[in-house]
């Protein structure tokens, strides 16, 4: 992380300090049980107004619950890692997708006469590995492409394999990734091909960080594509028809936003987020509703790279067929095999 980020971040917080002069004795044990819980640690000063920083997201969790018990959202928030950092913090620490300049893929084409189902959930058919967790670093491109590589990989084989999102941050750089600050999926799909395979994520496992060597395996290669394929931008429809013909499917979505970082159940829709301006890479694995004949009740499962601690276990449900919401259909695309 850069210097000028670092400051930003450090004056974005002095900022909630000097809103916030003092804290709240009767959250100490809160407290405590967070820090604890999330292995925090700081130095006296930083923890000053970490604290401060957190009672206030808390603060703003709770006024949303309210809100929310009142009928004005359709989602619930909850404290989670995240709970001591502004939202700028973890856009930069966290949302690392890069948009592309150009289109290299196919053009999706859904199959004649195909009618997608009114459902689809791919972890029931175990096509998906579990949760995992990029740390501090801005790979989430890798994990989106890894999940939508091993959905492939078990569509052809009958086996889901774990594969190496490290493989990825260390030796896609020359198809355009740049590690822990950002890539691109599409990148990733074309390094494997350009690599003939990636690992698996037990031969090269994933340690959160970008300074090392090349370590890529052809010994230890566990899946291949052969090239990919772009989704119309912008089409909530083919990403349906492609979710259920194909499988998971790689999706760039705009989470930098607030309600975003302590999202933890229900079904998400954002009136700030953007279906343009995308800054995070996750992956779409199925759809469904509450009620299919009322507007918001809608959604697509997205499985994000945060951790299971954070979220509805570690994934999202996103307001469907609401106008492209987040822009989960502005970039959208899947590995040939």
């Amino acid at each position: 992380m850069t210097p000028y980020i670092v400051a930003v971040g450090i004056s974005l917080c002095l900022t909630a300090v000097l809103a916030a002069p003092t804290t709240d004795p009767a959250l100490d044990q809160h407290w405590t049980l967070f820090t604890n819980y999330y292995s925090k640690s700081y130095g006296e000063k930083e923890a000053g107004w970490r604290r401060m920083l957190w009672e206030k997201n808390l603060k703003m969790i709770e006024m949303h619950n309210m809100e929310h018990a009142m009928g004005k959202h359709s989602y619930r928030l909850g404290m989670n890692q995240f709970g001591d950092m502004t939202t700028e913090e973890v856009r930069q620490l966290m949302n690392g997708y890069k948009p592309k300049a150009q289109k290299g893929g196919s053009t999706f084409l859904a199959p004649n006469n195909f009618e997608a189902p009114k459902t689809v959930d791919w972890r029931k058919q175990g096509y998906v590995t579990p949760v995992k967790d990029q740390g501090q670093c801005g790979s989430c491109w890798a994990f989106s492409a890894t999940g939508a590589l091993e959905g492939q990989h078990f569509r052809k084989t009958g086996k889901l394999v774990s594969l190496s999102e490290q493989n990825l941050v260390d030796c896609s750089r020359p198809e355009g990734n740049e590690g822990c600050n950002g890539g691109l999926m599409d990148n990733a799909f074309k390094y494997v091909v350009d690599s003939h395979g990636i690992d698996s994520e037990e031969s090269y496992p994933y340690i959160a960080k970008d300074d090392q060597d090349c370590k890529f395996d052809p010994d230890n290669v566990a899946a291949n594509d052969t090239g990919y394929t772009d989704i119309p931008s912008g089409s909530e429809k083919d990403l349906m028809k492609a979710l259920a013909s194909v499988g998971p499917v790689s999706v760039a979505i705009d989470a930098g936003h607030q309600s975003f970082q302590f999202y933890q159940s229900g079904i998400y829709y954002e009136p700030a987020c953007s279906s343009s301006d995308l800054d995070h890479g996750v992956l779409a694995v199925g759809y469904g509703f509450e009620n299919e004949d009322v507007d918001g009740k809608k959604y697509w499962i997205v499985k994000n790279s945060w951790s299971e601690k954070w979220g509805n276990s570690g994934y999202i449900y996103i307001a469907k067929d609401r106008k492209n919401h987040c822009g989960i259909a502005t970039a959208a695309s899947y590995p040939l095999m």
